[in-house]
């Protein structure tokens, strides 16, 4: 039994309170941390998802060479639900390889979104919700410009070879151009060395801070926080920000420097609450695992997997294994191609050159599909199956009946997943003998058919599952028409 399946091993009444605890912030992202020095084989492991209720869809970015003085475009739109203004800055002359979920919808930025992922330096991101003060939200200029959450991932993801540089770019970035937000966010970047959380307001002030995550400590962000920093937070090597951060709040009157009180982030232009109860329940379990073991890629796993944070709204799961010596190709990306909870992890490598059609973009939920007809050009993807529905609709059913038919999939998901990690010394060891016999392109079609027929192998688990457990709901419960009670 998995350690971290709180919903089997904490009791109804635990389990009650852990649901009351997140259901005023049902959509909000989530992210864990767990440094290198506590983890089974010294990786750093990076795992969480993003709440979009939009469609979703998993890319391998290829590394790619552009023009002097070509630029993009980035910024929110008149249509975003803080209005803004696009604007256009420098694109960088090389763009690196990394693999990502992409979205269509949120708050809206122009698509397609992404909220980081795993790039060819073997640099993770995430993305997290992280609520500014009422005040800065309010204070937003309309029109607003800068560079929005999804634009700041994905040059992290282009640009940057560790997780301090991710930080130094991004920060660097919001203090030339500023920052398009959607109320607050935040980043959490790690390689397999550490991590950094990064923190951007809104207001349209440039104030943003980040904070380093070292081999010794779990994070676990719902919401993405930052507490007390330094007064000398521009020397201190642990953390970085913009030069306004602490003189904007003494102007505002927010922090009084002759108080006696250190600078807290979060109290001074957050919510004031730091991270959420619930997942510090899962930190804690983390960290107690740490002390008593070492934790494990499964345990990540399962702590993205609880449904007492995942939920419907978690567009997808994900979790990076970073860890030195491993050659770039190599790098490993797990991804559940819709909630976790119902999706299996299937192991991408940087080495694989595409994606199984049944995981690219489809038209289900995508923004902007109802009002038109069938792209031709889109066509061929649209006539298979769609990952992210089939995973969907064993959501649904299991939701249905949760007690019932969620501890058999969780189950059969890990059996799924526990063969897959199984596997993952010998996948890599035939890889690296082919790349290093002078077969790269071999070795890349390896990678590629590996895991395109594992990903398809989870995918029919996945129907089979769904087809068995609705044919014993209609048996047993019957279908639930709109207006009925759950039973």
């Amino acid at each position: 039994m998995s350690p971290l399946r709180l919903n089997h091993i904490r009791g109804p009444l635990v389990v009650l309170a852990l649901a009351t605890l997140i259901t005023a912030d049902a959509c909000a992202s989530y992210c864990v941390y767990v440094g290198k020095h506590l983890t089974a084989d010294g990786s750093v492991l990076l795992g969480g998802y993003g709440d979009e209720p939009s469609s979703h869809w998993l890319e391998i970015v290829p590394r790619k060479e552009h023009p002097a003085g070509a630029t993009i475009s980035v910024g929110a739109t008149e249509e975003a639900s803080y209005p803004g203004r696009l604007i256009e800055i420098p694109q960088a002359r090389v763009t690196f390889r990394y693999i990502t979920m992409n979205y269509s919808a949120f708050a809206g930025f122009p698509a397609p979104l992404t909220n980081g992922g795993l790039n060819e330096h073997h640099l993770a991101g995430r993305d997290v919700w992280s609520p500014s003060r009422d005040e800065l939200r309010k204070m937003t200029p309309k029109p607003q410009t800068g560079l929005n959450y999804s634009d700041l991932s994905r040059i992290a993801m282009e640009r940057a070879r560790t997780s301090r540089e991710a930080v130094e770019i991004v920060g660097g970035l919001i203090d030339k151009y500023g920052y398009a937000t959607y109320g607050g966010n935040s980043h959490f970047f790690a390689d397999a060395d550490e991590g950094w959380v990064f923190l951007n307001f809104a207001g349209g002030q440039k104030l943003w801070v980040a904070q380093r995550v070292g081999a010794d400590e779990v994070r676990v962000s719902r919401p993405g926080y930052i507490g007390e920093i330094p007064e000398n937070y521009l020397q201190h090597p642990d953390f970085r920000g913009s030069p306004n951060l602490i003189s904007f709040a003494v102007e505002k009157g927010w922090y009084d420097p002759k108080g006696g009180k250190s600078f807290n982030v979060n109290h001074v232009y957050g919510d004031g609450k730091m991270r959420h109860p619930a997942v510090e329940l899962i930190e804690n379990r983390l960290t107690e695992k740490a002390k008593n073991g070492k934790v494990t890629l499964r345990d990540v796993m399962s702590a993205v997997r609880t449904t007492e944070v995942t939920r419907e709204t978690a567009g997808y799961g994900q979790v990076a294994q970073l860890r030195k010596g491993v050659p770039s190709e190599l790098g490993i990306l797990w991804v559940a191609g819709a909630p976790a909870s119902t999706a299996p992890f299937i192991p991408f490598r940087l080495g694989a050159t595409s994606v199984p059609p049944e995981f690219q973009r489809h038209r289900y939920l995508t923004e902007g599909e109802p009002a038109k007809f069938q792209d031709i050009e889109q066509r061929g993807i649209e006539s298979t199956r769609y990952a992210f529905q089939v995973y969907k609709r064993l959501l649904y059913l299991v939701q249905e009946h949760q007690e019932k038919f969620l501890p058999e999939v969780t189950e059969a998901l890990e059996a799924f997943e526990s063969r897959l990690i199984d596997e993952q010394e010998s996948v890599a060891e035939t890889a690296r003998i082919l790349f290093d016999s002078g077969k790269p392109e071999l070795a890349r079609k390896y990678l590629t058919y590996y895991s395109t027929t594992e990903a398809l192998n989870g995918l029919q688990l996945a129907e089979s599952l769904a087809q068995s457990i609705e044919a014993r709901t209609k048996v047993i419960f019957g279908i639930r028409s709109p207006g009925e009670k759950p039973k």
